[in-house]
């Protein structure tokens, strides 16, 4: 959503470039616009978006039972509402919460080149039109790459970080040709500009591999905080390097995404290589028989039974349940 939101942008800022009205500048009409479309947009997620399977109105009764059996075979239980300290103190002692934080906040320092990409292009001797219209070929480059990189994870079975460290050495390439083409290449410049954005998928994967690698109602919210908490430093922290002292190359800036291209390749790698040491100790582990007999009291015509709740069911996070096995 983000690629077409890009090219959307592109073409919207286009066109406010062409308004020519006496109180009002382009720019500004560019925010009204782009205001009220995120004033719809979260008015009707507000309303519209379910937060479980067991309330979205858009399932039949029988797509709800298939959506909620699918969460029983891959054991992250259903949502639960109720906060518990303990999973909140296990999110943040847990070392892959951690990992993938680092992940998310140095995979978005070079997200400041979407604030730069334009002031970057123009510099290659390209118009404010030009360079607002060749802005679209980003979201198209976002787009492709991160639907061919979602559907491979889909497709290969445990392949999640060697997908994202593939996507990821393409913007490692984009980094080198950057710093090292000819000045006057301006094309190779603006092509080296693009490919940037092709490990945009490495960073997607995270946040359902996270998802994926996380139970319990309030561990996952706690991981899902400290990931977007990352994510907003890293965002942060990225526009301070684009100084005008290292324009025009901006040699500095770009080394110091190459380097946090290469660190999150690093950290993709020892999270698999964590999660697939997990997983071996828990295969050797006996079976677990410690949740296997939660009964919970249920009113049936003013008649108290006690019903036998699955431990799949249950809101026990991906340490307590030993059932649970990382994927990949």
């Amino acid at each position: 959503m983000n690629g077409t939101a890009q090219i959307i942008i592109g073409f919207i800022s286009f066109g406010a470039l062409h308004i020519n009205t006496g109180k009002f500048e382009p720019w500004q009409w560019l925010m009204i616009i782009t205001g009220i479309i995120t004033l719809i947009t979260a008015a009707t997620f507000w309303f519209f978006f379910p937060d479980s399977p067991t309330n979205a109105w858009f399932l039949t009764k029988e797509e709800r039972v298939i959506a909620i059996q699918r969460i029983k075979v891959n054991q992250t239980g259903v949502e639960n509402k109720h906060f518990k300290k303990e999973q909140m103190i296990e999110a943040l002692l847990d070392p892959k919460t951690w990992l993938f934080a680092l992940f998310s906040a140095l995979n978005n320092i070079p997200n400041s080149l979407t604030n730069q990409r334009q002031i970057i292009v123009s510099s290659f001797g390209f118009t404010a039109l030009q360079t607002t219209l060749l802005g679209c070929v980003d979201g198209i480059v976002e787009i492709v790459t991160i639907w061919t990189g979602v559907t491979l994870a889909a497709k290969i079975r445990n392949s999640r970080a060697y997908i994202s460290v593939a996507y990821s050495i393409p913007n490692l390439l984009g980094v080198f040709l950057v710093n090292f083409l000819p000045w006057e290449d301006k094309v190779g410049l603006l092509f080296s500009v693009w490919i940037t954005g092709v490990g945009t998928t490495g960073f997607v994967l995270s946040l359902s591999w996270l998802s994926s690698v996380t139970s319990g109602h309030t561990k996952r919210i706690t991981v899902n905080a400290v990931m977007l908490c990352a994510y907003c430093v890293g965002n942060s922290a990225g526009p301070f390097m684009w100084q005008a002292k290292y324009k025009p190359r901006n040699h500095v800036p770009w080394i110091i995404i190459g380097i946090c291209y290469a660190v999150c390749i690093c950290l993709i790698l020892s999270i698999r290589w964590l999660l697939v040491r997990e997983n071996k100790i828990r295969d050797m582990e006996p079976t677990d028989t410690s949740y296997d007999n939660v009964y919970i009291e249920k009113t049936v015509n003013g008649v108290v039974e006690q019903v036998k709740v699955d431990k799949e069911f249950l809101d026990l996070t991906d340490r307590q349940n030993r059932d649970f096995r990382y994927v990949l």
